[in-house]
């Protein structure tokens, strides 16, 4: 199980809840990119923490992964960084995207624990 915890929400998160798009990234975001990301911390993480069928979960809010990019465990584990589409998979994914149901924004404030079993 990967665990990770919320340490602040970007002033323009909230400007992707029309589109279901939630970006994550590491502490160590550029200051550029801070305002449109969830920057979290991980307590644990595993080696592939990412696949379909396994779960995201923002507090009680829980998902179920449906697709998985090329790139997105190694992404999140070298910077903290997916993007997660709540939506129906695209026939093209990206390789840092990860898609998730159902298609709802999840709640997302400080210290919201994220975790991804």
């Amino acid at each position: 199980m990967t665990k990770s915890i919320v340490k602040e929400v970007g002033e323009l998160v909230p400007t992707f809840k029309d589109d279901k798009i939630v970006i994550l990234f590491g502490p160590q975001a550029p200051q550029g990119l801070r305002e449109m990301a969830v920057i979290h911390e991980f307590q644990n993480v595993t080696d592939e923490p990412l696949k379909a069928g396994g779960t995201i979960q923002f507090d009680d809010e829980s998902f179920t992964i449906t697709a998985v990019g090329s790139l997105a465990n190694q992404n999140l584990k070298e910077l903290g960084h997916i993007s997660i589409y709540f939506q129906e998979q695209m026939e093209d994914i990206l390789p840092g995207a990860v898609f998730a149901a159902p298609n709802k924004f999840p709640e997302i404030k400080e210290g919201t624990v994220i975790t991804i079993k």
